[in-house]
Formats: C-alpha cells, sequence, structure tokens
C-alpha cells in the first residue's frame, strides 16, 4: 500500500506541476496556475499520512516506509528547485521567455552551485531523518519493528557524507575551463 502511495505522491506532484504549468503558459490563466502549483505540497501531506497511519496501527516499518521518509525529504526541499526548472523550459517553449538558465560548469560559479547543491541535500537528509525519528516513535523505539528505517538512514547518511566531500571539494580546488588551442592567423 506505501508503495502505491508514494507512487501516487510522485504522479500527483508531477500532475499539479503540469496543470499548473499549462494553465499559466498555455491557457494564459496565471492565478489557476499558481493555484495548481500550490497545490504540490498536498501530495507529501497525502504520502506523510499513510505512512504515519500505518505505522501508527502497529505496522512493521519496512524499507517502504523509509524510502516515503526519504521522499518526503528530498521533494520538501527540492520541490521548488524542480518547479523552477519545469517553469524556465516551459516559458521558454511555449512563452517566448528567456532561454532556460545552464548550471555553471567551471570555477568559483560551479563551487557555489555545487556547495548549494549539497547544502540542500543535507537539508533533504535532515528532514528525511527527522520523519524516519518520527517512524521510529510510531513504532514505540522497537528497533525489531522499525530496523529498515536504521538502515536507510545509516546509508543516506553516508551517501549524503560522500556528496558533500565530492560537493565541497570544488570549494577548494574549483574545476578549472578547459584550455583552447590557439588559432594561427598567419597564413603560410
Amino acid at each position: 500500500m506505501i508503495y502505491a502511495a508514494i507512487i501516487g505522491a510522485e504522479i500527483g506532484f508531477w500532475l499539479f506541476i503540469a496543470l499548473g504549468l499549462i494553465s499559466r503558459y498555455v491557457l494564459k490563466k496565471p492565478k489557476l496556475g499558481v493555484f495548481f502549483l500550490i497545490c504540490t505540497p498536498l501530495t507529501d501531506l497525502f504520502l506523510l499520512a499513510v505512512a504515519g497511519y500505518d505505522l501508527a496501527a502497529g505496522g512493521k516499518a519496512e524499507f517502504h516506509h523509509a524510502i516515503a521518509a526519504l521522499y518526503l525529504g528530498i521533494s520538501v526541499v527540492f520541490g521548488h528547485r524542480m518547479i523552477r526548472w519545469a517553469d524556465e523550459r516551459v516559458n521558454h517553449r511555449f512563452a517566448g521567455g528567456p532561454p532556460p538558465r545552464r548550471k555553471p560548469q567551471y570555477g568559483r560559479e560551479h563551487a557555489r552551485y555545487e556547495r548549494r547543491g549539497w547544502f540542500q541535500h543535507l537539508g533533504a537528509w535532515a528532514l528525511g531523518c527527522s520523519l524516519l525519528v518520527g517512524g521510529l516513535w510510531l513504532a514505540d523505539w522497537d528497533l525489531a519493528r522499525a530496523d529498515a528505517l536504521v538502515q536507510v538512514a545509516r546509508i543516506w547518511t553516508i551517501v549524503m557524507l560522500a556528496d558533500g566531500v565530492f560537493s565541497l571539494s570544488y570549494t577548494f580546488k574549483p574545476k578549472p575551463e578547459p584550455s583552447r588551442p590557439e588559432v594561427s592567423l598567419s597564413r603560410r
């Protein structure tokens, strides 16, 4: 049941975004578009309610409960970024807006972009792990009932730390621009 709720939440998230952007740029109804975009967090609340109810009703916390917490953390923290990404592309394609911004590839701007992404990952991790702790609480702190939550938190912590080492390394050693070969203008 939780897997279906996760899939439903993901479909709902992108459906609300699509409806919002279509309303905004294709139908030229910006207020309706804002309404649909504001509805995207409802999918997160739905998933939180379903997973919480299942655990509170005595269900064993399994991998899918942990994935729900991971999904919620990522969706809440990165949701605005994902909406902005889609909005830039739809605005350019259907409303004659400017081309979408490209992520910086080199130098300090690239390092800043990577740092910002890691801090967002850290926020998603903190929120997701808070939800995992909430799952432990709903499981009456019974690790036999909630071992999957602890295992996912442990793996996600390792991934988040590795991402931090990789992303923050650009702060100390920015990615240099590739050298361009010199073009000779003289004729032989």
